[in-house]
């Protein structure tokens, strides 16, 4: 695992680039955080960082939002889910075990149906714009992207 303190909205939109860089196809990545830690703001920067040139929303209503860029990228707000049964019945399964990048906000919320191999990053909030991100590989997840951030 590794702590990265970010001080301002620059920085972290920075970082989030720098991971969307280094992801590859059938990356997951679960994003946790309070309510305006910055999750969706760090997914919109990993997004640019995958070269995608659509504007990022956050899928709060529609659970889950595609786009196109160096790949696939879907992206999961699971706030308002009523139970992980929710998931499956939108097809869960093929977005996330596929050749595509997936980000989940509020993953924990679905924990019990995250795969073994994903990336979990914690954004929790400091004072003024700073953010201190926590980001660990599970599983056989992208052990390269710790290296990459690490430098």
């Amino acid at each position: 695992m590794i702590k990265i303190i970010t001080n301002s909205l620059k920085e972290t939109e920075k970082l989030g680039e720098k991971i969307g860089k280094s992801l590859k196809s059938g990356d997951v990545l679960c994003l946790d955080g309070d309510l305006g830690a910055g999750k969706t703001t760090l997914t919109q920067s990993i997004a640019k960082g995958l070269d995608v040139d659509d504007y990022v929303t956050s899928p709060t209503f529609t659970i889950v939002n595609e786009y196109e860029g160096r790949f696939h990228v879907n992206h999961f707000d699971v706030y308002r889910i009523a139970d992980v049964d929710e998931m499956y019945d939108i097809g869960y399964e093929e977005y996330v075990y596929s050749d595509s990048v997936t980000i989940i906000e509020w993953a924990s919320m679905i924990d019990e149906i995250l795969p073994e191999d994903r990336v979990e990053i914690k954004i929790n909030k400091l004072q003024d714009d700073g953010r201190e991100i926590k980001i660990e590989v599970k599983g056989k997840g992208n052990k390269e992207l710790i290296k990459e951030l690490d430098k």
